[in-house]
């Protein structure tokens, strides 16, 4: 972790699912976007908390960066799958998005994958890119009643 001394990287920890709703809450509600107000609403009306949601992150492999005492990222990876990728408003642009995704990673070539993927939001594309993905298609989802463009993207490790 190069932006301060006090960020490290570690796996999820007991407990801690509903901090990382909310940190998935503040990433897509608060931080810079290209997605409307309304279509920001639809994706995540409410921070994702409870037994459902802490049962989707623990059975994934969920790497978490904590600074000051409390999550500030996080990235999770179900097979080749990169499904969650968030950081609080106020760390991007800090090198949390790099250290999650490089653990992420390390893990996948560990597990003996070839390749990883990802739905890749507008927000998110770019990170994914300066990490080598490429876009494989575009697509538009539909959630409440609002249409979200996002892209399909792969990573091979060689």
């Amino acid at each position: 972790m190069s932006e301060a001394t006090d960020m490290h990287l570690r796996g999820m920890i007991a407990g801690e699912a509903d901090a990382l709703g909310r940190v998935m809450f503040r990433a897509v509600r608060e931080g810079q976007s290209d997605y409307t107000d309304a279509q920001r609403r639809a994706w995540c009306s409410a921070p994702p908390a409870g037994d459902i949601w802490a049962a989707k992150l623990e059975r994934q492999v969920t790497v978490v960066v904590e600074a000051q005492g409390a999550p500030v990222g996080f990235m999770t990876r179900e097979g080749a799958y990169v499904d969650l990728a968030f950081v609080l408003p106020e760390w991007q642009g800090r090198g949390v998005f790099s250290a999650l995704f490089t653990r992420v990673e390390a893990d996948a070539r560990a597990a003996g994958l070839r390749r990883v993927w990802v739905h890749a939001s507008l927000m998110a594309e770019p990170a994914f890119a300066a990490r080598g993905f490429s876009v494989i298609r575009r697509e538009t989802v539909e959630r409440h009643g609002q249409r979200l463009d996002r892209a399909e993207m792969e990573k091979v490790l060689t």
